[in-house]
């Protein structure tokens, strides 16, 4: 049987593409003018683009047409973390460390082994922490604006864990959940891990377009919304005390389930009170120590109604039966004798003048990011595409995110999303002169 002509012409196209006949950036002919130009019908010419386009080797944009693909990156930028080459300067994640740091580390475990309640770390430990721990917990989210007893805190294996355990304790395959039209990869990596359906939020210059927000469950049997009222990642706003009113009247409305992620929420003084001190019946409220403290320190937790806490529980215990004894002692400790609290005054220090270098050295590029966050967000010009700028950058040694993992709806806008937590100051600001200039150099 002859091969189908579509198919022949998909192959055609990717072997160009492949080997560089077809550049990254290279505009295709439009769907009608590839119809025309090779005798087919229209639905065939659109079925030869979508193939390509499932293959990764195009993109389809609403309004501007079809492109080729830039396939030389790492697929998966901005989810997945690679091994940082030698000589990389690391602009795609975050850890921010802080001098001192692994002498606090140190000082902790000796006096951890000096203590009297060393042998029992060796064993099980609760679902959910131990009292004390949860208590501490506690106490340290009233800082936050929250409000909750240590019965309805949870300790989890960091906040990714967290957000794991509220989507699988709470949601079913299937579920339509409401998330901002750019988001944090993990949480969608995890929704297409439990076969959820992601339904975009339009976003505007301050947050959530809540208009459409309110439309959209109209429309849609949404079940839940996530939302990152506090230092949204990866556009770096908080919301104001009337949106979050808005948001939780929709939610009550409609029933939702509001999972509220704080991870990046100590890096804002002065808040509004988070979602779960407004709506304290339907929230989950998940963050951690990973940004504040370390990364490597894998202690998160959640806040709950009460009601909710032996589903999150029993989820836990399916999952990794409990935190590990040792880190969670630690965290604890420094959650209380002040520790915690001290390395987050100097982060939003140290993340804010990170962010006063970067408005000086990418001037004129009009990017978004809140004044002490730890990353920042550059929408490019209509003729600049993200993926070859990413390349471009990868050659001068700087790993950055294109908009694309972060990216809940169709049309993924051309961005690129810079993370300035984990070089040093000096690494950093020749790194930003570098993006700057090839950023200009293609627009």
């Amino acid at each position: 049987m002859p091969r189908s002509r579509y198919k022949s012409l998909v192959d055609t196209f990717a072997a160009d593409i492949r080997s560089g006949r077809l550049q990254p950036g290279t505009r295709l002919p439009t769907h009608r003018q590839l119809a025309a130009s090779q005798g087919l019908a229209l639905v065939t010419a659109s079925r030869v683009y979508a193939e390509l386009e499932a293959m990764g080797l195009v993109s389809g944009e609403t309004g501007r047409g079809t492109f080729v693909r830039e396939t030389s990156l790492p697929p998966g930028l901005g989810i997945d973390q690679h091994a940082v080459a030698t000589g990389m300067i690391d602009l795609n994640f975050n850890y921010p460390s802080l001098p001192g740091q692994a002498e606090l580390l140190r000082n902790a475990l000796r006096q951890l082994a000096l203590s009297g309640d060393l042998e029992s770390l060796l064993r099980y430990q609760p679902h959910g922490g131990r009292p004390h721990e949860r208590a501490a917990v506690a106490r340290h989210l009233l800082s936050r604006g929250l409000t909750v007893h240590a019965e309805q805190v949870l300790i989890v294996n960091g906040a990714q864990q967290g957000l794991a355990v509220a989507m699988m304790a709470l949601l079913k395959p299937g579920d339509v959940v409401a998330a901002d039209a750019l988001t944090y990869p993990g949480f969608k990596v995890l929704a297409e891990t439990l076969h959820l359906e992601l339904v975009p939020i339009p976003t505007t210059s301050n947050g959530p377009d809540l208009d459409a927000l309110e439309r959209l469950c109209r429309d849609r049997p949404v079940r839940a919304i996530y939302s990152m009222p506090t230092l949204h990642n990866p556009l770096g706003w908080v919301m104001s005390a009337d949106q979050r009113d808005q948001l939780v009247s929709i939610a009550r409305k409609h029933a939702l389930h509001i999972i509220e992620d704080a991870a990046y929420a100590f890096l804002a003084k002065e808040a509004p009170p988070p979602l779960a001190e407004l709506a304290p019946e339907r929230t989950v409220y998940v963050s951690g120590l990973s940004k504040s403290v370390a990364t490597g320190l894998r202690v998160g937790f959640i806040a709950a109604p009460a009601q909710w806490i032996p589903a999150l529980e029993r989820t836990i215990r399916a999952t990794t039966w409990n935190t590990p004894g040792v880190m969670t002692a630690i965290a604890s400790t420094w959650l209380d004798d002040g520790t915690v609290n001290a390395l987050e005054t100097q982060k939003r220090a140290d993340a804010q003048a990170r962010q006063a270098m970067a408005r000086k050295l990418l001037a004129g590029l009009g990017y978004i990011g809140h004044p002490c966050a730890y990353f920042l967000w550059l929408p490019l010009s209509e003729d600049a595409r993200a993926d070859q700028i990413a390349m471009a950058l990868m050659r001068e040694h700087i790993l950055v995110s294109t908009a694309e993992p972060f990216s809940t709806s169709v049309h993924v806008p051309h961005a690129i999303r810079l993370a300035l937590g984990s070089v040093d100051m000096d690494t950093l600001g020749e790194a930003l002169m570098k993006v700057k200039w090839v950023i200009e150099a293609y627009t």
